[in-house]
């Protein structure tokens, strides 16, 4: 005889006084729910919560390291969070390609060992670029040799300084650069089964399509989990909002002052003294519309062309290719005549930069890293405006393109009494 509990009892009761006429079993309610077998051998650690903080954590990752690494090889470069999974680290190891760049990164102040994966097209692509070359990846990728490993490592210690300033709201990440292998099946940082969390990230150099993983885990990253969770990520997010590279879009529109350059050239002091209304600097540079240069700061990075003029004579140039030449040195091969001699005193030693410029353009931080060739920007000239004569940096005096011998020229139209009043230094 089977002995009914009081719950079971009531149970029945209400179910006779409903009309059903026969309650509704224990086993029934359970064939509704979604029931999986447990995989002893792939326990899950990271649940849905923890995987979205790390995904929210690398997409930040990914914002800085397109800055960063779009100024560092001056090629414009993006990167984006592909998936954020959980597997073994036996896995991890088997679906990477060898050789390939294959850094241990060292993630105090927690335990153990992370692993930085580089695809070999990106690596390849960065060696090329920071080498001259246009950024295209070999076929092939091979051994790192003593020229190359410096490059990559001095990269992935930039990024590992993304990955310290992006985990800032969590911990005082102090990621290190160990040991780079070309050979992922040579690295063991954890048992083959232990579970790890791999982020990969697709990148773009250029042209150049590719993959970076980022591998940590389980054991490595177990102390902090607790800090994973949406509730303090957040929290903490908005603390330290101030200091987070939250702020990235705001630091994206600050404005920043190009100009277009047809000269640069150190001249004596007393030379430049004695310049006054109709001196005539000698010839410059070859006359040529390419002779141009767009300067950011105190860099020439593109060898621009001045464009003929159009809608209401504005100033135009076309940018055609990097600069190739070090700043400063163009035409220090032409002959300049020196009206003091260099031994009368101390003074006739110094040297003073002149520089004249077309026009300048105030753009964004933004849009200077979409600048490319054949890129067209207008100038905050109209053609037949005079051009800005400046001593190191300063504008004192105002002048007009000449041509002296099939050379450009620039003849001074005024000099400035009070050069703070015409302008003052530029900082970039």
């Amino acid at each position: 005889m089977e002995i009914l509990s009081q719950d079971e009892i009531n149970q029945l009761l209400t179910a006779i006084n409903a009309g059903e006429g026969k309650p509704r079993t224990a086993g029934k309610t359970l064939e509704n729910r979604k029931i999986r077998i447990y995989d002893f051998e792939r326990p899950k650690k990271f649940f849905d919560e923890h995987i979205t903080t790390i995904t929210n954590i690398f997409k930040t990752f990914c914002r800085l390291t397109t800055v960063s690494l779009s100024t560092q090889i001056r090629l414009m470069s993006s990167f984006r969070v592909a998936s954020v999974d959980q597997l073994t680290y036996e896995e991890f190891t088997k679906c990477v390609p060898s050789p390939t760049a294959f850094a241990t990164i060292n993630m105090a102040p927690l335990k153990g060992n992370a692993i930085l994966e580089i695809d070999p097209g990106i690596t390849s692509s960065i060696i090329d670029r920071i080498c001259g070359g246009s950024g295209k990846a070999e076929v092939s990728f091979h051994e790192l040799n003593n020229i190359e490993r410096p490059i990559i490592e001095k990269i992935i210690v930039s990024m590992l300084d993304n990955v310290r300033e992006t985990w800032a709201t969590v911990l005082d990440l102090r990621p290190q650069l160990g040991a780079i292998d070309t050979n992922p099946q040579f690295v063991q940082i954890v048992p083959p089964a232990e579970p790890v969390i791999l982020i990969s990230i697709e990148a773009k150099i250029g042209d150049t399509e590719g993959m970076i993983n980022f591998c940590i885990p389980y054991l490595t990253i177990e102390p902090v989990m607790e800090k994973l969770s949406a509730r303090y990520w957040y929290g903490n997010y908005q603390k330290n909002k101030p200091l987070c590279i939250s702020n990235l879009r705001s630091r994206e529109e600050i404005p920043v002052r190009m100009s277009a350059e047809i000269l640069c050239r150190d001249y004596p002091v007393k030379e430049v003294l004695n310049w006054n209304t109709g001196t005539l600097i000698l010839p410059l540079c070859r006359l040529s519309r390419d002779n141009c240069y767009l300067r950011l700061g105190d860099r020439r990075l593109w060898q621009c062309q001045i464009l003929p003029d159009y809608k209401g004579l504005i100033k135009r140039i076309n940018i055609i290719n990097y600069a190739e030449k070090p700043f400063g040195t163009e035409g220090n091969d032409m002959k300049i005549e020196e009206g003091n001699s260099l031994t009368e005193e101390a003074l006739s030693n110094a040297k003073i930069r002149i520089s004249v410029e077309l026009g300048s353009t105030l753009k964004t931080v933004k849009e200077v890293f979409t600048i490319g060739e054949g890129t067209i920007l207008e100038l905050d000239k109209l053609a037949g405006e005079p051009v800005d004569v400046k001593a190191n940096g300063v504008l004192f005096a105002h002048g007009e393109v000449v041509v002296i011998d099939e050379n450009f020229g620039v003849r001074i139209i005024e000099v400035a009494e009070n050069p703070d009043a015409c302008g003052k230094k530029e900082s970039a």
